[in-house]
C-alpha cells in the first residue's frame, strides 16, 4: 500500500485524537466523508492502524511508580526466551515489554501503586523467575516528552 500525505494526516489525527467522527476527521483532511471513510478502512485492512487505544493517565488511577526494569537472562536461547515471556505475560505490572540489544536482553515498562508494590513485583515476581541474570531497575521521575508516531 502507498501511503500519500493525506493518508499521512489522517494517521496523525487519529493518533491525537481517535475518538474523531468520520465526518470531522474528513473535514480536517479536506476529504469527503465517503473518501475519508475509504481511506481508514484501507488503513485498517491493511494493518498501518492495527488498533484504537486510549492513553491512561496513570497517576489518577492511583499509580504513582513507573519503571524501566532491564532484564539479562543467563543464556537467550529460543527455549530461555519462551519461558521468559510466559512468565510476564500476565504480570499485571508490566506495561510493555521489548527485547532489546546490548547488555540486557529486555527491557520492561512497568508501572505500580507506589514503592512498596514496585519493590514487592521485583522480589515476588521478578527474582522468581528462573534464568535471570540481573534486573536492573530506573525509577521513572518525569514523562517529559510523549509522542506519537508521527
Amino acid at each position: 500500500m502507498n501511503i500519500d500525505a493525506i493518508d499521512l494526516k489522517i494517521l496523525n489525527f487519529l493518533q491525537n485524537d481517535a475518538r474523531l467522527s468520520n465526518q470531522e476527521l474528513a473535514d480536517l483532511v479536506n476529504l469527503s466523508p465517503s473518501a475519508c471513510h475509504r481511506r481508514v478502512k484501507l488503513l485498517e485492512s491493511n494493518g498501518i492502524i492495527e488498533k484504537y487505544q486510549a492513553r491512561l493517565n496513570y497517576e489518577k488511577l492511583g499509580i504513582k511508580i513507573e519503571a524501566i526494569v532491564e532484564i539479562k537472562l543467563i543464556q537467550l536461547t529460543e527455549s530461555d526466551h519462551n519461558f521468559f515471556l510466559k512468565q510476564i505475560e500476565d504480570f499485571e505490572e508490566v506495561v510493555n515489554a521489548y527485547v532489546i540489544t546490548g547488555e540486557s536482553n529486555y527491557v520492561l515498562h512497568v508501572a505500580t501503586k507506589d514503592l512498596n508494590a514496585f519493590s514487592q513485583f521485583i522480589i515476588n515476581k521478578l527474582n522468581k523467575i528462573k534464568g535471570i541474570m540481573s534486573i536492573n531497575s530506573k525509577i521513572i521521575l518525569d514523562k517529559v516528552i510523549q509522542k506519537k508516531m508521527l
